[in-house]
């Protein structure tokens, strides 16, 4: 006879947490193999059933890594779930979608002019003239059909709080635009119209890091995502 549902929760987390505690208490890395399915049972003190589901949560959460043939890895630990749930509410809710996107700016906006002096100070002529080859491409794909302008304006923002050298606001600055990018289309929320002046600020932007200027450097930021924002109220506004 099949576990009680009530049982079979508890039983599920505590296999799952012996894994992650197993992973700190050997101190292993992104990419080190855990041991054979056998081996964790035994020392998990679990069943085959309990270790295999106990690896597919943590498997979605990229906390493990399954590879077929080879065996089971410690993940890389991104935030891929965060960037799915987050996308899903996105798509999902009629009521909480635009919430969402006005979030996902409020945070992106905070880590960048949370940054300004340190950003101002890290980014080096190389990353600087990296930033204008964005800004450029922008220009050149402005007219254009495709994702060539909002790729640009990722990489542009990626790059931007790269020196900061902290893998916890790349990652969650790179997991924000990743969820904007695949739920703004659905919000009419880009417009081409707009180009003109996205542009100008991002340019605004790198004239005020190459001139070492950290107040106009956060300036360009506030006026840059304002306009976002007023979009974003607009296609609200229709629905």
């Amino acid at each position: 006879m099949p576990e009680p549902k009530s049982a079979r929760q508890p039983l599920r987390q505590e296999v799952v947490d012996g894994i992650k505690t197993y992973i700190l208490h050997n101190k292993l890395r992104p990419g080190d193999p855990l041991p054979a399915e056998p081996a964790l049972c035994e020392a998990l003190g679990a069943s085959r059933s309990s270790v295999r589901e106990a690896i597919r949560i943590l498997s979605a959460l990229d906390i493990v890594e399954v590879r077929h043939g080879h065996g089971t890895y410690v993940g890389r630990l991104s935030l891929s779930a965060l960037v799915e749930s987050l996308t899903f509410r996105g798509l999902l809710s009629p009521d909480d979608d635009f919430q969402v996107m006005s979030d996902l700016i409020d945070v992106r906006e905070l880590f960048e002019r949370g940054m300004a002096d340190r950003l101002v100070e890290a980014l080096d002529e190389g990353q600087i003239d990296r930033l204008q080859g964005f800004v450029d491409m922008m220009r050149t794909s402005s007219t254009e059909e495709g994702h060539g302008f909002i790729d640009a304006d990722r990489s542009f923002h990626t790059l931007l709080v790269a020196p900061l050298g902290n893998n916890l606001i790349g990652q969650l600055s790179a997991a924000f635009w990743d969820v904007y990018v695949i739920v703004a289309p659905h919000l009419d929320v880009f417009t081409h119209e707009h180009g003109a002046a996205t542009i100008a600020n991002h340019q605004r932007i790198v004239d005020a890091v190459r001139a070492g200027d950290a107040a106009e450097f956060a300036a360009a930021l506030t006026d840059h995502y304002e306009p976002v924002r007023r979009r974003i109220a607009e296609a609200r506004a229709r629905r």
